[in-house]
């Protein structure tokens, strides 16, 4: 199977210095103030449902805004950025009727990233930028039951997000993503959906992308929503042979630190990480300013912990500027070699020899 071209200048960064990927997306458009005709645009002038929410629609409807938002991370210093495809597979945009959009979605997206993306690599051409093509956890899960009076009940399939996702990959590869990445994930069966399905485009294209996957422990319990703690997380998804595994979101950079350590001990891939900035006030809204959270993540990278890092909620181009210039004086993680052994995961890990 051939291999994306840009692969090897990826592996290449990777191994000479912490890569810095981008911060939130939906904090920037927060800060644009935008209405429901700003998400509805002329094409969606007349759509049944109400559609203000949907920020990866804004591909479609607002894209300079999109790119804007793209180059202002570049300019702070980002090799990697996400697409603004978080929610874009058919599952999720069911909620606003507009299903038939995925696959169009994904590759606007891509081809929005790649603009900017290739406009910095040619600006900085010893420091080329990335595009990674962002696929989210759904708004359903496949292990846990929305019923707390029916536990047996699910409601969605594995081969329903693995077809919703198929689309969603094909899309991103199509619009010229260099990296899947499944990020946010909450749920290891719908990211194991996530997972197959982008091994089968990959086939059927005959081209293959790094896969970056990130997880979210959700409290300070340590375990993801569907009960895996940090270590039996990596053993379930191992098998995809990613080129990073990692956490993002929910926790501060305080708070991540043990999980994150927890996989870097035992994890033989690169270690990514982009926590929130901080935990959220009473209003929902993220404190903590750039230098401080700059600070709370140096510490790791001290500490030899980290290969990829970055933000997510409440971060912005600030944010990401202060954590790659605190990120200069620190070499990246040297991946482990550990000794073959039977490695097996339920919700705790089984380590056998």
């Amino acid at each position: 199977m051939r291999r994306k071209p840009s692969w090897a200048a990826l592996e290449k960064a990777a191994s000479e210095r912490i890569l810095i990927i981008d911060g939130a997306m939906g904090t920037m458009i927060q800060q644009y103030k935008l209405g429901e005709h700003h998400y509805r645009g002329e094409r969606f002038a007349d759509h049944s449902k109400d559609i203000k929410g949907n920020n990866d629609l804004l591909v479609l409807t607002q894209p300079a805004i999109i790119k804007e938002i793209h180059g202002k991370y570049l300019a702070a210093d980002a090799d990697l950025i996400e697409t603004n495809t978080f929610n874009a597979q058919r599952i999720s945009l069911a909620d606003y009727h507009m299903e038939d959009l995925a696959y169009e979605m994904n590759v606007e997206a891509a081809k929005l990233a790649r603009s900017a993306a290739d406009e910095w690599t040619k600006k900085t051409p010893e420091k080329p930028r990335f595009v990674a093509g962002a696929v989210g956890p759904t708004n359903r899960t496949a292990s846990i039951s929305p019923d707390v009076n029916n536990p047996g009940y699910r409601n969605v399939s594995f081969d329903e997000l693995r077809e919703a996702y198929k689309e969603q990959v094909r899309g991103l590869i199509d619009g010229g993503s260099d990296i899947i990445l499944i990020e946010t994930i909450f749920d290891t069966l719908n990211a194991k959906a996530a997972g197959f399905a982008t091994l089968e485009v990959f086939e059927e294209k005959d081209l293959e992308l790094p896969i970056m996957i990130s997880g979210t422990i959700t409290d300070r319990s340590g375990r993801t929503l569907s009960g895996q703690t940090a270590e039996a997380f990596w053993y379930s998804m191992r098998h995809l042979k990613p080129f990073s595994i990692g956490l993002n979101c929910a926790l501060g950079a305080e708070l991540m630190r043990p999980y994150i350590a927890e996989l870097s001990h035992v994890a033989d891939v690169r270690i990514s990480a982009y926590p929130n900035a901080g935990l959220p006030n009473a209003m929902g809204e993220y404190d903590e300013g750039p230098d401080e959270m700059a600070c709370k993540v140096e510490p790791w990278l001290a500490d030899g912990l980290i290969n990829v890092i970055g933000g997510c909620c409440g971060s912005t181009p600030d944010h990401i500027a202060h954590i790659a210039e605190h990120a200069k004086g620190y070499k990246p993680r040297a991946l482990p070699e550990h000794e073959p052994r039977l490695r097996l995961s339920g919700l705790e890990p089984f380590v056998h020899g």
